[in-house]
């Protein structure tokens, strides 16, 4: 699973963006865009003789399947469900520099991602899109907007960081209650070693990108407080006490053995393996990780064994962090009629599409009027259910993401320290601000 960009990748998307930002012609043609109305077509007015192309990764090309399927019968449209390769984004970015666009694509909601892209130039603006007072209040503005204009919309509940427990395990050593701050939490992992039960598990191979997790649940309470505006704006970084210190805690507690053993060698595979397996007790991770755990398990035997509860410094607050796989986007093509066509099918996918959507996907609603189906576990309702409150990652809220998890994976082996992890992301962030443009970079 990789769904962050490394910095070479990240740069040449910058550099993309800046260029296109400077020609006034970019990204331009078709209906979309400027301050004129945007016209939404019906849902299932006729679309013969009309091809659209959905661009998707290799873990969410199926999720189209069933309402694309759905759509073309009622409009006689055809739908192309086309595979981009892994690194998913990367790839994406290299087709639209070179003027390659598909009709809609899977895409990450975020600020930062949304600027790789050149939202302003190559997207189409869904401000009022007829599906958008459907959302659960909550969900409504919660992501998919730039500067002020809604680039993307949700179709699936965000991701969110938080602990996924074990419920026998916690059964056996005959804990009721989970922990309601990030103190209690590891006080409960203490007393769980002590007892000869492993309380944590990660993972580092092939390139740990989970390890991440660890430090931004610890910047919950900060990020609230502004701390990703302020390292956007330079007046902070991540050699200060807030982020560094995040990450020499979670050094810590891997080096009080709180942790797997073999967090060196561990696999996501082996996480997912090892919590169900009650193995471990908790570790901290995302909605994909749940994907792993439904992949080997039925929902009956997830509901026995499996919990979440989100986690921060303070109390039970989330990290959300939609992913490529949460969310939709619409390119400004040049052609009117399909770029049309694309908002018509996004209005039938969230409109009259979504229940069937929903029951084909076994996921949670993002719409009061479509319930949700009887079959979702109950952790994936209790994830969607901690969104109201939570706080936005470093992915959400940042204006570019350094590879944290690939540093804090070298400092798990033992070849660079918590000092230099920060240096290493702050370098990094900074080098791909200046490569955005932004102010004081």
């Amino acid at each position: 699973m990789k769904k962050y960009l490394s910095c070479a990748a990240f740069i040449a998307a910058a550099t993309l963006a800046l260029t296109a930002c400077s020609d006034p012609t970019a990204g331009s043609g078709g209906s979309s865009g400027g301050d004129e109305a945007t016209e939404w077509p019906e849902q299932t007015a006729d679309l013969s003789g009309t091809t659209l192309t959905i661009w998707a990764a290799q873990n969410s090309n199926t999720v189209p399947e069933a309402v694309t399927a759905a759509f073309e019968d009622e409009t006689g449209a055809q739908v192309d469900i086309v595979t981009i390769p892994d690194p998913y984004e990367q790839g994406i970015q290299t087709k639209v520099a070179t003027g390659d666009k598909p009709d809609l694509a899977f895409w990450q909601p975020t600020t930062s991602m949304l600027t790789a892209l050149n939202a302003p130039a190559n997207l189409q603006p869904l401000d009022d899109a007829p599906w958008l007072d459907s959302y659960s209040p909550e969900l409504r503005d919660i992501t998919g907007i730039l500067d002020g204009t809604r680039y993307a919309t949700l179709i699936t509940s965000p991701a969110v960081q938080g602990v996924y427990y074990n419920k026998e395990v916690f059964a056996e050593h005959g804990i009721t209650e989970t922990p309601k701050n990030w103190d209690e939490f590891v006080e409960l992992g203490r007393r769980l070693k002590a007892e000869g039960q492993t309380p944590f598990y990660d993972f580092t191979t092939p390139t740990g990108w989970g390890t991440q997790w660890w430090v931004q649940v610890q910047l919950a309470d900060a990020a609230a407080d502004g701390l990703w505006d302020r390292v956007n704006a330079a007046e902070e970084k991540f050699t200060d006490p807030t982020i560094l210190g995040a990450i020499e805690t979670y050094k810590s507690l891997i080096d009080e053995g709180l942790f797997n053993p073999d967090i060196k060698t561990a696999t996501f595979e082996d996480q997912a393996d090892a919590l169900l397996a009650g193995q471990a007790a908790m570790t901290v991770q995302v909605n994909s990780f749940f994907g792993q755990l439904q992949a080997k398990a039925d929902t009956a035997e997830l509901d026995e064994k499996i919990g979440f509860f989100p986690i921060s410094p303070s109390g039970n607050v989330g990290t959300m962090i939609p992913d490529q796989a949460n969310a939709l986007v619409a390119f400004k093509t040049g052609d009117a009629q399909r770029e049309a066509a694309a908002r018509q099918l996004l209005s039938f996918w969230l409109g009259d599409g979504y229940a069937d959507f929903v029951a084909d996907q076994n996921t949670v609603s993002l719409q009061p009027d479509v319930p949700t189906p009887d079959g979702v576990p109950q952790a994936l309702q209790d994830v969607h259910a901690s969104i109201a409150d939570s706080v936005g990652s470093m992915q959400a809220l940042a204006v570019a993401n350094p590879d944290l998890y690939i540093y804090l994976a070298d400092m798990i082996q033992g070849t660079t320290t918590p000092e230099q992890v920060a240096q290493q992301s702050q370098e990094q962030f900074a080098q791909l601000a200046r490569a955005q443009g932004v102010e004081g970079f």
